[in-house]
């Protein structure tokens, strides 16, 4: 018999991988599509990850556990007695663990704001995770609006990394000049580290085609040059970090979609501090906070792109596409 406050978990449990299964894994992957419906369907599997701790119950975050501890892949009964059986295990690894999605292909969002900056640039995010969006100046693009095709490469030839994203608009692309690359995470992680580079891909969803090369194909980039990484609160942390960087170089503080997952009084703070250190970019939705100089509501349902507060775009939340907005007011310095 399960307690009252048990039910009420396993209840909160069928709640949250309910919308999963009807609102994100379709068309997006199959394989978690089908995991969380089985969740919905059978109490044992809901009761045993209701043993995981509410902050950490997120399904993405609980599917990519359940992977690393190497549930069956193939046979949807063996995963759910697979679950069941590792339920404290499963429980335990997401205790520790946090959804630390380090997408390059951002970078093709960002890049139309660094664009707007004369460097050399310093860069510093917040919300780094492994460091893979500190790299926009040793990935190759290949935009595309409509027939036409805007292609960027580093001066050394075309990158083992090539992100391709659809564009509206007409903004300036060039390549920027990276002297200085660091970032703050509460857990950061290490390009050169077998484990963490095994989080960090098996945070692709199963389905997600070419997404996983692409990562593998950035951390071998990040671990030849290892960005500057510190633990810590993104607002405590960033005034030291941001005192390291190079002075003859234009310090740039990233916040690419990390402020929805900040509880709302440091989102603040957190902005703050980037604005007070150098130029700040951000990916945010566009009713996340109230850091905008003006708030330019999604017409797309994407996301806000904006240098220093000014919106330029709406973009897709991990790059996939980015449309313009003419008449922008940030200026070029």
């Amino acid at each position: 018999m399960i307690c009252g406050m048990d039910q009420d978990a396993v209840t909160a449990v069928v709640d949250r991988f309910g919308r999963f299964a009807r609102d994100e894994a379709p068309g997006r992957s199959a394989v978690y599509e089908a995991w969380a419906r089985r969740v919905v369907d059978d109490p044992a599997v809901a009761t045993a990850l209701a043993r995981i701790a509410p902050a950490r119950r997120q399904p993405p975050l609980v599917f990519a556990v359940v992977r690393l501890l190497g549930a069956p892949m193939d046979d949807l009964d063996a995963w759910a007695a697979w679950v069941v059986a590792y339920a404290g295990a499963i429980a335990d690894e997401c205790g520790r663990r946090s959804v630390q999605t380090n997408e390059p292909l951002r970078c093709a969002a960002l890049l139309p704001a660094l664009a707007l900056i004369d460097g050399p640039i310093a860069l510093l995010e917040v919300g780094a995770s492994g460091g893979l969006c500190l790299y926009p100046d040793r990935y190759s693009y290949r935009y595309r609006r409509g027939a036409q095709t805007v292609a960027l490469d580093p001066p050394s030839g075309v990158s083992p990394v090539v992100l391709r994203s659809d564009l509206e608009g007409m903004p300036e692309l060039r390549m920027p000049k990276v002297v200085w690359r660091a970032g703050i995470d509460l857990q950061p992680l290490d390009a050169r580290r077998r484990e963490d580079r095994a989080w960090l891909t098996g945070l692709v969803w199963p389905g997600e085609e070419g997404r996983r090369e692409r990562i593998d194909a950035a951390l071998d980039i990040a671990a030849a040059d290892p960005p500057v990484l510190v633990a810590g609160d993104g607002a405590d942390a960033l005034p030291a970090l941001a005192a390291e960087a190079p002075r003859d170089a234009t310090l740039v503080v990233t916040t690419p979609g990390v402020l929805a997952h900040v509880p709302g009084a440091r989102r603040a703070a957190i902005i703050a501090a980037a604005r007070t250190a150098g130029r700040w970019i951000t990916l945010d939705a566009p009713a996340l906070h109230d850091g905008w100089t003006r708030r330019v509501e999604s017409v797309r349902g994407g996301f806000s792109l904006a240098l220093d507060g000014d919106v330029l775009a709406e973009v897709d939340p991990l790059g996939a596409w980015v449309a313009w907005h003419p008449g922008s007011g940030a200026v070029r310095r």
